[in-house]
């Protein structure tokens, strides 16, 4: 029909238009032409040619010092962290993705508490529980368990435990009411002996009455 001549022939000039001088500029899969190269090498990295000049590629830009596209952009931000490659990032914990996570916020892994009163409100950290105490760490705030035996008034062992302390005393000792001071131990009350017993500081003796001798084992009579 007429109708598609005329399609062909407009098609055809078309071509004859945008590539004029025929096959010699066609280049069939992915040949780049001798002078891309060359170009490339003297320009820099991370450079792509279109119609009408060349540029950065994408996720790269100019270099203010040598004018190369040698900085990389990293769209979703890197936060504390850097930039490495287009959309990576280097981060302080070590890891590396397209972006990095948020610092911990002032109050700490206990989050904060609203302190309001007539004149407004305002965030204070949550304070730790009792036998704990804030302290900085590369990870932020945390609380940490604060050893009471320096301080502690233990007359026998002090003992540190997760958020407070427990006195201990020596053998033939026991702790008192207070939970700090030691006393004797009647180790009699146990008739331990088969006799009789003296009791003394932390220990005990053995004796036997007229006509027995003590046993070796310092506690039968013979």
């Amino acid at each position: 029909p007429p109708v598609m001549l005329v399609k062909l022939f407009f098609q055809a000039a078309c071509v004859s238009l945008f590539f004029p001088g025929g096959q010699g500029r066609v280049y069939p899969g992915r040949k780049k032409p001798a002078s891309f190269a060359v170009e490339r090498r003297r320009v820099g990295p991370h450079v792509c040619f279109s119609g009408f000049g060349s540029g950065c590629c994408p996720g790269w830009m100019l270099s203010p010092g040598s004018g190369q596209c040698t900085l990389p952009l990293c769209s979703f931000g890197c936060g504390s962290g850097l930039c490495i490659a287009p959309n990576l990032c280097s981060c302080p914990d070590g890891e590396q993705g397209i972006t990095c996570p948020e610092p911990p916020g002032t109050c700490g892994e206990y989050g904060c508490d609203l302190s309001c009163n007539h004149g407004g409100c305002q965030e204070v950290a949550r304070v730790c529980p009792l036998g704990f105490s804030m302290a900085e760490t590369a990870n932020g705030v945390r609380c940490t368990d604060i050893d009471e035996c320096l301080s502690a008034a233990c007359e026998g062992l002090c003992v540190n435990t997760e958020g407070g302390f427990v006195c201990e005393c020596g053998p033939g000792m026991q702790l008192s009411a207070d939970r700090h001071s030691c006393q004797d131990t009647d180790e009699c009350l146990a008739t331990p002996c088969q006799h009789r017993c003296k009791n003394s500081i932390g220990s005990y003796r053995c004796s036997c009455r007229p006509g027995y001798h003590l046993h070796g084992n310092r506690h039968s009579c013979v």
